[in-house]
């Protein structure tokens, strides 16, 4: 099968899970035979341009000629059987959609997150979850500024997306969501329940770096940002350490980078048992996760997925997060990993003071972590529903057209 991948990839300065889950998706393609074509634009390019070109970029977030040119071009020269869309904004735009239209190139769409009806995209405002824009009315978030504290911005984002909704509607042959938890606060959208498919991501199977051992450490990895529960996991800590205790308390180290980077850093450089470690290479990153007796997920946000605590599994080490979103339907309490009261730094330093007292415990969530890894994630399976919806969408498509290129 040929496949071309439509991404715009994410910034580099911060980590992006999308961007991971696109290049071990192309990985695995490759590797089972399938030829990918990708067509990808950067963000890191808008920090290039000119004082007059950023200036234009709302205006551009409407439609991109130089995209919808490109792909034209690349579909009548490459001639995929399908195009799987992953990210479109802010550089690629719906345009490309048209595009495939014209060609007759069924259109696969994996929703990552939930632009679709958030200018933001995470449902996330002032601190806590907001479902204001949910019914398709974008006009609260253009109130609020919500995309980068802007009015302006926010509206562009809004526009954006409410003039292309009919093309995001007919112009897909198949939706992917990546929880059911995303699918149903999504329902709104009324997308043809035919079309609809919950695939979770793609985790490459992990192996601990040899004559490892679990240590007294839990371990956090993500985004420093507001929506990653960031600040409940330093209040919830502070809390730990305050409670009576015979024993060396746990190690905390943090990975990650973002907009609250400073700050984190800051707190943890007055706390002993904490290790600020930053952004960190995948090597350094499997070894801190095959060493550490649990990984904390505090999220104060609705993660439509939750990539961190799958990739635990995926190294036998239980996660411990918040009950909200995908991670309700991921983990299952008391056996492969634990929940806590989201947004209550108390329940999260509960929880932390159970990891700290029955090690055994968690080392048996951990095996059995593995298992549902195996069970429910394996990554030959999953593969092999992606194709199966790619299948889908060629023998399904929702356009036909005599231009169909083959």
């Amino acid at each position: 099968m040929k496949v071309m991948q439509v991404h715009n990839r994410y910034r580099s300065v911060i980590p992006s899970g999308e961007n991971r889950v696109v290049d071990v998706e192309a990985e695995a393609l490759r590797a089972a035979g399938h030829e990918v074509i990708s067509f990808e634009r950067e963000s890191d390019e808008i920090e290039h341009w000119s004082k007059a070109k950023k200036a234009s970029l709302p205006v551009r977030l409407l439609w991109s000629r130089e995209a919808h040119r490109d792909i034209t071009t690349m579909l009548a020269q490459r001639r995929p059987d399908v195009v799987h869309v992953h990210n479109t904004f802010p550089l690629i735009t719906p345009s490309i959609l048209y595009a495939c239209r014209d060609a007759g190139v069924p259109v696969v769409f994996t929703l990552h997150n939930k632009r679709l009806v958030c200018a933001t995209g995470d449902f996330f405002r002032a601190g806590s979850v907001c479902h204001d824009c949910t019914q398709g009315n974008p006009l609260p978030g253009v109130i609020h500024g919500c995309y980068r504290g802007s009015h302006l911005a926010t509206a562009s984002v809004a526009v954006a997306t409410t003039i292309h909704r009919h093309a995001w509607k007919s112009l897909i042959s198949a939706y992917v969501f990546i929880s059911a938890s995303q699918r149903d606060l999504l329902s709104e959208l009324g997308f043809d329940e035919e079309r609809v498919f919950v695939r979770h991501h793609l985790i490459p199977r992990r192996v601990a770096p040899p004559a490892v051992s679990r240590e007294p450490m839990v371990l956090f990895v993500g985004r420093m940002h507001d929506h990653k529960g960031i600040r409940v996991l330093m209040a919830a800590w502070d809390s730990y350490l305050s409670r009576p205790s015979t024993t060396e308390p746990l190690r905390l180290v943090i990975s990650g980078a973002g907009p609250l980077e400073g700050e984190v850093a800051e707190w943890a450089s007055t706390r002993p048992s904490v290790d600020f470690a930053g952004r960190v290479d995948d090597a350094t990153l499997n070894r801190l996760m095959s060493t550490a007796r649990a990984v904390l997920i505090p999220s104060t946000g609705e993660e439509t997925f939750g990539l961190v605590s799958v990739e635990a599994m995926a190294m036998g080490v239980p996660p411990v997060a918040a009950a909200r979103g995908a991670f309700v339907e991921l983990i299952t309490p008391g056996v492969d990993g634990d929940l806590f009261p989201p947004d209550d730094p108390e329940a999260m330093a509960r929880a932390i003071a159970d990891i700290d007292l029955e090690p055994q415990r968690y080392e048996d969530y951990g095996i059995q972590a593995r298992k549902t890894y195996e069970q429910r994630f394996d990554p030959d399976r999953s593969l092999e529903e992606l194709v199966d919806i790619y299948r889908y969408a060629i023998e399904h498509p929702v356009h036909r057209s005599a231009e169909r290129v083959s």
